[in-house]
Parts: C-alpha cells; sequence; structure tokens
C-alpha cells in the first residue's frame, strides 16, 4: 500500500506551496457567515484554484486508492497549515473521514452517487450520529443513540434528533446513523431533505468548518433500502472503519495548524524588543519556543506511529485513542504558549494565531474528550491485568 516517499514528498511539497502562497492570503478574505464561518462561495473559490494546481483532494488518486496512513499525514499536515487548507484541498473533516468510509466499505452504486461528487469538491458532507444532551442521546457514548428506524417496505423510516452536526447546512451527502431492533444502522441520504430540518446552528469557539454545528430533527425520513451501507445492526462496525483514521486525520491538519502558530510567534518573537533585547532572548520566551519545538516533534512522532498501525491493517482504536489524547493536549500548550509570546498581538485576529488557539481548544472535545479516550484506556489496563494476573 503507497506511493514511494518521493512521489509523496512531490504531492506534499506542491500541497504546502499552494497552502502558502494561494490559501494564505485569504485568511483575511471577508466572505464568512453569521458563524464566522467560511461562506459556500469562498469555498469553491479557493477549490477551483485547488483544481487548477493539482492539488484538489490530494491524499485520494486518479485511480481511486487511498494514500497510506504515513503518506496521508505528510500531505494532511501541510494542507493545515492554514485553517482554510483543508477546505480548499478537499482534505477537511467530516468530508475526507466521510470519503475514506465510503471508498472503503460503499458498493459501486453507492460510491457512483454520493462518493465521486465528494472526491471531486463538488459537495460538501455530513455524518449524523451525535445526539442533544437534553434528550439523553448518543454523545461520547454511541450506545445512547435515541434516533430510530423501522423497515417499511423497501423503505427505511428515520426519525429522531441530531446535535453538532458539522457542516449539515449546505451538506448535499448525508450518512445517518439510526438504531433498529437489530442494532446500529448506516444510511447515505442526499441533502437536503424536507423530512431533516435544521433548528438551529449555535454559535461557537471553532469557526474553520462550513456550515457550522447543527442541531436537526428528522421527521419520517424515508430512505430506500439500498441505501444502507451493509446490514441493518451493522453501523457501528463501519462507524469503527471510520473511526480511528478520522481521529488520526484531526491530530494531523491540527499540526500543520500549530506548525505555522509557532512560526508566527518565532517570527515576533525575534524581531520584537522589549526590555532592551530582542524577546526570545528572554529565558520565560525563549524556553516556550523550545518547549512548542518539543511539544510538535512528539505529536509528529505519535502521528507517525499511529499511522503505522493502522497501514498494518489493525482498527488502531487504542493507538488512536492514545493519540487523539496526545496530540490534542500538546497541540493545546503549543496554540496557548504561542498566544502568550505574541502578548496583545496574540489575542487579536491580526495573525490566525487566535484562531488557531481556539480550534484546538474545540479539538480537545471533538472526536472524543480527552477524559473519555483516558477512561476508555483505563479500562483495557485493568482488562489486560485481569486476563495476565487474575
Amino acid at each position: 500500500m503507497g506511493i514511494g516517499p518521493e512521489r509523496t514528498a512531490e504531492i506534499a511539497d506542491r500541497v504546502e506551496a499552494f497552502v502558502r502562497h494561494i490559501v494564505v492570503p485569504y485568511e483575511k478574505d471577508p466572505r464568512r457567515d453569521h458563524h464566522d464561518c467560511p461562506t459556500e462561495a469562498l469555498v469553491e473559490e479557493m477549490r477551483e484554484k485547488a483544481r487548477a494546481a493539482g492539488v484538489l483532494t490530494p491524499h485520494i488518486l486518479s485511480d481511486g486508492s487511498h494514500l497510506s496512513q504515513r503518506e496521508t499525514a505528510l500531505v494532511l499536515i501541510r494542507s493545515g497549515l492554514s485553517p482554510l487548507g483543508p477546505l480548499a484541498c478537499n482534505t477537511a473533516a467530516p468530508d475526507e473521514g466521510n470519503m475514506y468510509l465510503l471508498g472503503k466499505v460503499g458498493n459501486d452504486a453507492l460510491k457512483t452517487r454520493f462518493l465521486n461528487q465528494l472526491i471531486e469538491g463538488r459537495a460538501r458532507s455530513a455524518f449524523l450520529m451525535t445526539e442533544p444532551a437534553e434528550d439523553g442521546g448518543a454523545g461520547s457514548d454511541p450506545m445512547m443513540m435515541q434516533t430510530t428506524c423501522r423497515l417499511d417496505g423497501n423503505h427505511w423510516v428515520v426519525n429522531g434528533r441530531k446535535a453538532f452536526i458539522t457542516g449539515a447546512e449546505g451538506a448535499k451527502v448525508g450518512i445517518v446513523m439510526a438504531k433498529s431492533d437489530e442494532g446500529a444502522c448506516m444510511f447515505l441520504v442526499d441533502l437536503p431533505d424536507p423530512a431533516i430540518t435544521i433548528e438551529r446552528v449555535p454559535i461557537t469557539i471553532d469557526s474553520s468548518m462550513p456550515g457550522g454545528h447543527a442541531v436537526l430533527r428528522i421527521d419520517n425520513l424515508r430512505i430506500p433500502a439500498d441505501q444502507m451501507l451493509g446490514h441493518s445492526g451493522e453501523g457501528f462496525k463501519y462507524a469503527q472503519v471510520r473511526l480511528s483514521p478520522a481521529r488520526l486525520s484531526h491530530c494531523m491538519r491540527w499540526l500543520g495548524a500549530c506548525i505555522r502558530s509557532h512560526e508566527i510567534a518565532t517570527d515576533y518573537a525575534n524581531r520584537r524588543m522589549a526590555f532592551g533585547k530582542a524577546l526570545i532572548d528572554h529565558e520565560g520566551v525563549g524556553f516556550m519556543l523550545a518547549e512548542n519545538m518539543i511539544d510538535l516533534k512528539q505529536a509528529e512522532l505519535m502521528i507517525d506511529w499511529c499511522a503505522g498501525v493502522l497501514d498494518g491493517g489493525s482498527l488502531g482504536t487504542v493507538e488512536s485513542s492514545m493519540t487523539k489524547v496526545a496530540v490534542s493536549e500538546a497541540l493545546m500548550r503549543v496554540a496557548d504558549r504561542c498566544v502568550q509570546i505574541m502578548g496583545g498581538t496574540g489575542v487579536t485576529q491580526d495573525t490566525i494565531v487566535e484562531q488557531v488557539f481556539r480550534e484546538v481548544r474545540a479539538f480537545r472535545i471533538y472526536d472524543g474528550p480527552t477524559e473519555v479516550h483516558k477512561w476508555s484506556l483505563a479500562k483495557k489496563i485493568k482488562r489486560d491485568w485481569k486476563a495476565s494476573y487474575a
């Protein structure tokens, strides 16, 4: 699996050049919606330039094959050098994870109808799993899912509510999770659909994902039976296929963003004078930059390690939990230091440092909060101990 180091490096270099020279100037573009997220027009304009530069959906090759996870890391880290980079290059969540899932488990008909438009950057998608806390629905615990589906002739009828559905507003493809008598189910649907109502799109701390994170109501959504992925009761099995790679690709993209923030903070610390010398020559600032170097390298190595596990054929559930915790916490420290080093400038929108800090704070929650991953890892430690000593 994979295309080799030379070709991977060439793709990654082209992506980095595109992001630094073409995408970064768009960070000052005023086209933002009422949630401060990039508008569809802005995304489409950037994607046209990515298409022309040959860096649109660079992690999926022309024959439909996917780069290995290690190769994907090299490319997605570069795309993440700007918060707009993943949108421009079509490597952003949730589309990247949804493309991976459909490429792995979708049949030819579903790929033709739903996957191709995502790969071509002509559509965005949404993954409808999380549910409102006030309903007692699924969040970190997917087994609490309240959304139901029942078979009616050759259609499934779905009812329920969903929350924090990234990119639902403006999406053309939806992956809907619901539970039948047999267990969890996963469906592909065209969006928008009159049976799916956006109740609200809350204002959130992050602002890099078009469409925000919507709360939805699903009323008697009728889905043809042939739009189910697999069979009734297999939804969680397919969710596991998506789970670890999606966790890992978040780590890749935000590592890229924090590398860029570190570059900006380093430049500031070398240029800004205080108390008779450059900030970097003050031990408190210089040490923060040194700590950033350490955290960034540790994050890179954790990503590479987990990618290697996935490339070996494992689901990597434990390894991706460890990596998600380690990388999100390390990047939070990096982003926080960058703000601190830049002082007042660091909390303004004069640079992307302020936005990256907000985005990484949210990253510590989505795809599993740090505490849930630690709890899951502790359960594994206990199971392993019992197997060895009990």
